[in-house]
């Protein structure tokens, strides 16, 4: 396989090279062994570098979820005797997905002949994630796949459960949003039309907010098909956009000055990296390779570049609590503290588990009042909105019985 990385070496230019190599951890290996690390990898020669939000939106046809059931029976039939052949095996048979009955019994394939089992699944970036292989490589590196299987069979649950928390609470809004927006366009559509050729054949004079709504109802109504093609394509450039790294940045910028919004924020990343990097640690990974990965799992380019700074600084010498105790804002002072603890006991891991689990509880917690405090804004911005065209609207009215 071919991978073009960036590699950073101390005093060097960054450079772009493309890398043959069995998997992306032999690529972080050759070039650290070279005095250098990888800023970016993708695979491939990168001729024709796709956005990483088209994978995201296209998908893979395996749910998240029969990944995390899939490390978790593993781990169960592994612990029982099992060989790996013959667990993957009984996965292929149990599992009703097409796509990952194929998947399986290509890895099993793969394994037969002679590959690992880490190098098996790297084959499989939109499948399986990066956090995945590299715990399972640690596994069978150390002697204790059923654990590894067991700790990312949890970790993902976990991070799974946090955004299905979070995109729960945010669905109520988005349904009394989209329905206000879609019933705004009807009766623009529907029923302006019918109120203005009232007023036109009466010739009553219409104030300046009703001349704004009858112009845009008049529009809409010529142009249908535009508005309505144009509101589809609004739909999937918001969608591109937030996907694409420089949108989801702003996105990001934008949430972290939010009340209530942006610590929610900051609390959900570092659950996502706290449970990450111990999950990592616990199972055996160096910690330079730890980071790495967590910074790619971690994404958000803020919270990631927080890592890649720590991840730096460990290779200098330099404690690893010392990158998050600077970056407050980012990473709740917690989490410094804590690994300053860790550091100090020899527990990183543990340390990092407990934050992990203190910020999934907190966004728990917090995600369940997030509906009530939205609830009386969404109220708030309808009411207004509904105001401004109930008044627009029937002020010409009350003008004309006026006169009579």
């Amino acid at each position: 396989m071919k991978f073009r990385a960036t590699i950073r070496k101390d005093g060097v230019p960054d450079s772009t090279s493309v890398i043959e190599a069995a998997s992306r951890f032999a690529v972080y290996e050759q070039v650290q062994k070279e005095g250098g690390f990888v800023v970016e990898l993708t695979e491939g020669e990168g001729l024709i570098k796709l956005p990483s939000w088209f994978f995201y939106s296209i998908g893979s046809g395996v749910k998240r979820a029969e990944i995390i059931r899939m490390a978790r029976n593993l781990s169960a039939m592994l612990g029982a005797g099992l060989s790996l052949s013959r667990a993957l095996s009984v996965i292929e048979r149990q599992s009703s997905n097409k796509h990952l009955k194929k998947i399986i019994t290509e890895l099993s394939d793969s394994i037969k002949k002679g590959s690992s089992f880490h190098e098996a699944l790297a084959k499989y970036p939109n499948v399986f994630p990066e956090l995945f292989a590299a715990m399972v490589r640690a596994g069978e590196e150390s002697g204790s796949l059923t654990d590894a299987l067991t700790i990312v069979g949890l970790q993902m649950e976990r991070s799974e459960e946090l955004v299905r928390k979070i995109k729960g609470a945010m669905i109520y809004p988005a349904i009394v949003i989209s329905a206000v927006f879609l019933i705004g366009i009807l009766m623009l559509i529907y029923v302006v039309p019918t109120l203005t050729r009232t007023f036109t054949q009466l010739g009553v004079e219409v104030p300046m907010a009703t001349q704004i709504i009858v112009a845009i109802s008049d529009f809409m109504v010529a142009n249908v098909t535009l508005v309505f093609s144009g509101l589809i394509a609004l739909v999937v450039g918001c969608i591109a956009f937030v996907r694409s790294r420089r949108g989801s940045a702003i996105v990001l910028s934008a949430a972290l000055h939010l009340p209530v919004i942006s610590e929610l924020v900051r609390e959900t990343y570092t659950a996502r990296a706290s449970r990450t990097l111990s999950s990592l640690l616990s199972s055996g990974v160096p910690v330079l390779d730890a980071l790495s990965i967590t910074k790619a799992v971690v994404r958000a380019n803020a919270f990631a570049k927080v890592i890649g700074e720590a991840e730096e600084r460990v290779k200098k010498g330099e404690l690893l609590s010392a990158s998050f105790a600077e970056h407050t804002k980012l990473y709740p002072i917690l989490m410094s503290e804590m690994l300053t603890v860790g550091e100090e006991t020899g527990k990183v891991a543990e340390m990092l588990k407990q934050v992990a689990e203190f910020y999934e509880e907190d966004v728990a917690e917090k995600t369940k009042d997030l509906s009530t405090i939205i609830e009386p804004i969404l109220m708030l911005v309808i009411g207004t909105l509904v105001g401004i065209f109930a008044v627009s609207m029937i002020a010409p009215i009350y003008q004309l019985s006026s006169a009579i």
